[in-house]
Formats: C-alpha cells, structure tokens, sequence
C-alpha cells in the first residue's frame, strides 16, 4: 500500500445551526451543536483512516486553549504530532449550519498559517507516495513558498491540490506552481471554475487542467456525484442519495475516500465512486470527520 501524508491544519470547529445567516445589522438565534476538531487536513485523514488507508498527519499542534483541544482530540485517536511550534495557539472557527445543511465559516487563523522550512526537517517526504495539499494552507504566500519549495524536492511525490474556497485568494505565482505538470486537482464546481474564463464550463476547465497536468482532475457536484478528467477524457460519477444534515468536511472526506482508493491501486472509476460513497455518509453526520 502506498503511504499517504496530509499536509494542513488542525482547527477547532464551534458549530451552530442557524435558520438561515443572519443579515448585516441582523440578529439571528442559534442552536449551539458541538465543539470539535476539524480543519481541512484533519478531516482528510480520518477518511483515510475510515477507509482503512493508514496517513500521517502533518498539521503544526501550537499552544493554548484551543492547541489543548487538538492535542486531546490527537491522544484519543492515536495520532501522532508530528510538529509542535509554541509560538501560538491553533486556529478555531465558528461554523454556521443553515436549516439545508450548507455551511459557513468564520476563521480566526492560528499557528497554521505560521508553516516554517525547518518543520520539514523532522519527517521525510521520501517516505511518501501521496501528499494533499490544500488551498487553504496556500493562501499566504510566505507560507505557501514554504510548503510548495518542500515538496519541490521531492519530484517523485504524487501531489493531490485541494482547490478549497480560497482558491480566489491565492496569488497567480502560487497558482502557476500549483497548476503544473503531475499535480492531481480536486474541487468542487465553484471552485474549478475560478480557474477559467467567465464563459468556460466547469467541463471545459477541467479538460483544460488535466491538458496542462496530465493528471487526474476531480469536479465534485453535490448531489450530482462528481465529475472527473483522466487521459483527456470526461466520465461522470452518480452520487450516492442521502439526507444532508451538515455539509461541513464533505469535500475534505472525498478527497480522502479518493486518495485511500488510489493508494492501493484500484481505478480511478473506482476511488471516485469510494469518494462519492464516503462523502455522502459525512454530511449525514453531525460532524465533518468520519469516525471509525
């Protein structure tokens, strides 16, 4: 099996349901739901971990009451820190939850926007076949030239960029290193589609992405199932029927239930049916991570 590192951050989600968002001047009640771990990367690896695929989780474990909460998340499911930096705490966010399950964040960021060169100094990206990487460690440009100059080391690794709702923030130096040659492109249809023209179709950008990568390019549709680019070609996927509770982490837990498909060699037809099957289950779920 092929060894799999998540690269990203650990936060602290404080979810609450609300009728709808409230309005600028508005006040809206609220239905406090749970506090727990989340973060792009954390949920990508328990859907590694579901699906029976063991990963690393590199996400920095800083200090301070929401660094205690990762920290006592980590011990309970036996995940390793694997970087500790005390220089702050780590992030948290409020997550709102409409009455359809569509979430929204607001992110007070912490010691993972801090990523320092000599954090890669105590693992080694040889060691792996996989990496995700997700556009919200990419978003400072100081931050993402530390992460993206480490993985340029390694030319061997097989790269899945998570585009992530920030992919609109992200700089064109850093897109152009992203969007190259062996890179794995993953998103959902909003997000594809900031990498075209105002005219393309998320079809379109994709067929154009896996020419300029020569990899796999994933489109994920919601309900729809997903839509993926391989060798120039467009295949669709149906999605899996379920009744949405909360969306948070459902594109998190995709890429996950994909990469654990591809990592022990199945078909790409195969990972994205896995994907679609595993993120249906996790907007079923209070949660944004899947538990084993």
């Amino acid at each position: 099996m092929a060894r799999v590192l998540v690269i990203g951050a650990a936060y602290v989600d404080v979810v609450v349901n609300v009728q709808h968002l409230p309005q600028s001047g508005e006040d809206v009640a609220g239905d406090w739901r749970s506090t727990q771990v989340g973060g792009s990367a954390f949920n990508v690896q328990r859907a590694l971990t579901y699906a029976g695929t063991t990963a690393d989780l590199f996400a920095p474990v800083g200090q301070g009451e929401h660094a205690t909460i990762v920290q006592d998340t980590f011990q309970r499911l036996g995940i390793p820190v694997l970087v500790r930096d005390e220089s702050a705490d780590n992030g948290w966010d409020v997550s709102f939850v409409e009455a359809n399950g569509e979430r929204a964040f607001l992110s007070i960021t912490g010691v993972e926007r801090r990523w320092q060169a000599e954090w890669f100094e105590r693992i080694s990206l040889a060691d792996y076949d996989y990496v995700y990487l997700s556009g919200y460690e990419l978003e400072d440009a100081r931050a993402a030239d530390v992460i993206l100059t480490a993985l340029d080391r390694q030319p061997s690794l097989c790269v899945l960029f998570d585009t992530s709702p920030r992919i609109g923030s992200l700089t064109p130096a850093v897109l152009q290193r992203v969007i190259r040659p062996g890179m794995l492109i993953h998103g959902n249809v909003v997000e594809i589609q900031h990498l075209g023209t105002p005219t393309e179709t998320y079809q379109e950008v994709a067929l154009r992405l896996n020419a300029i990568t020569g990899e796999l390019v994933v489109v994920t549709l919601d309900a729809q199932g997903s839509y993926y680019v391989e060798h120039g070609q467009g295949h669709m996927v149906p999605g899996t029927a379920t009744q949405v509770v909360n969306t948070i982490g459902a594109g998190d837990t995709h890429c996950g239930g994909l990469l654990a498909e591809l990592a022990v060699g199945h078909d790409v037809a195969q990972a994205v049916q896995r994907a679609n099957t595993l993120a249906a289950l996790v907007v079923g779920q209070q949660g944004g991570a899947l538990e084993e």
